[in-house]
């Protein structure tokens, strides 16, 4: 599937057997992942053509158009981003068919059960343990930093299945349902006052074997298929220029010329051409990633989102003197989604503080640029080839 007209085709016949007016959305999701026009590149059968990733942008704008229902990707950003695509490249044909269907129409929502209190930036050393029993493994250790928790039906999970091999070769990857008996979701509250993260406790949590993806003992290169898609999904999303935090900025500049200062303009001029820069990158990004796989290339959009985001939310409270600071709400809140651009600006610049973090650290991924896409000489690891067990914690 590679034309265009085609493809326009099919997406007004969507329409006209499924008028979005009259048909309930889920009912309409569920129609377009049927017929194809969920995630175009994806194999047929998976919501999918095996067309061009690309030519999503040909069938989002008919159903725009057309005013149909989105599937409301922020909601389930970790299933959209980075389950999916794992899946659909580790996964059994059983499992994908049966996680794929629900997951893009927004039925089953996703987390990511990876970082925990020991194990963030070296997430290789992870020390939850997944023990073989029957059919099933169990399953126990905590997890932190888990966005939408609270509101995941499954959830991708790295368990530690050997600790006498070294921390990369012991670990293997699972998918777990989080309303098994065992899983404990706690919340986090954060700076800005809500409780978008959580920790998980997993105690005796049975995970079918069927429910693992890849081989066992594999799971660190089953998960960097997740990891490279969450950097990309994270820094090189499509957006319209000037849009986003930027936008933000530059309206309050144009809106309130009484706040302006000569210091302030060069500030927001350096973060215009970089927010634009950045984005004309992620769609370069967005072009090779139809010949493949993401690859560690993700790590320097994410590096560059984390940075913009922190520079232009401060540079948007500067600009706006004592109005920056307002706050509306402090009240403990689980949202299922983060607003950059709903809130306020003290919302944006507290938030902002999380991006250096989220989706790997700033310092993690200038390694993976310096060492796997520049190619220097790799940081001393002297690990490396110990038994997990063996290291000290």
């Amino acid at each position: 599937m590679t034309d265009p007209d085609e493809l326009r085709r099919r997406t007004r016949t969507l329409l006209a057997e499924h008028d979005p007016a009259v048909t309930e959305p889920l009912d309409f999701l569920r129609a377009r992942y049927d017929a194809g026009l969920a995630w175009v590149h994806f194999p047929h059968g998976l919501g999918g053509l095996g067309a061009p990733r690309a030519l999503q942008a040909v069938v989002d704008a008919e159903l725009a158009a057309a005013g149909a229902p989105d599937n409301d990707p922020g909601r389930n950003g970790i299933g959209l981003g980075m389950a999916a695509p794992t899946i659909l490249r580790y996964g059994t044909e059983e499992q994908k068919e049966r996680f794929l269907r629900p997951l893009w129409t927004g039925e089953e929502v996703w987390c990511q059960l990876f970082s925990e209190p020991g194990a963030g930036s070296d997430l290789a050393a992870l020390a939850t343990r997944a023990v073989r029993d029957g059919d099933s493994w169990v399953v126990d250790g905590q997890k932190v930093w888990t966005s939408s928790a609270h509101n995941a039906r499954w959830a991708i999970l790295i368990a530690r299945t050997d600790p006498g091999l070294p921390k990369h070769r012991g670990i293997t990857y699972f998918v777990c349902d989080m309303t098994d008996p065992g899983v404990d979701v706690r919340p986090l509250r954060q700076i800005t006052g809500e409780a978008e993260f959580n920790e998980v406790f997993l105690t005796g949590v049975r995970v079918p074997d069927a429910h693992r993806l890849g081989e066992v003992g594999e799971g660190w290169k089953v998960a960097q298929t997740t990891l490279n898609n969450e950097r990309v999904a994270i820094g090189g999303q499509r957006m319209p220029r000037e849009s986003g935090m930027v936008g933000k900025v530059a309206a309050a500049w144009r809106e309130r010329p009484e706040l302006r200062t000569h210091g302030l303009h060069q500030r927001l001029l350096a973060g215009w051409v970089g927010a634009e820069v950045a984005r004309l990158t992620g769609e370069r990004l967005r072009q090779q990633l139809t010949a493949g796989h993401p690859g560690p290339e993700g790590a320097g959009t994410k590096l560059a989102f984390a940075r913009l985001a922190q520079e232009l939310s401060g540079l948007e409270v500067e600009l706006l003197g004592e109005e920056g600071l307002a706050y509306d709400d402090w009240t403990l809140r689980r949202p299922e989604a983060v607003d950059f651009t709903g809130r306020e600006a003290g919302y944006r610049y507290l938030r902002a503080k999380g991006n250096s973090i989220e989706g790997g650290t700033s310092e993690i991924l200038r390694n993976i640029i310096a060492e796997r896409v520049l190619g220097l000489p790799a940081e001393p690891r002297t690990d490396k080839d110990v038994p997990w067990k063996e290291l000290a914690r």
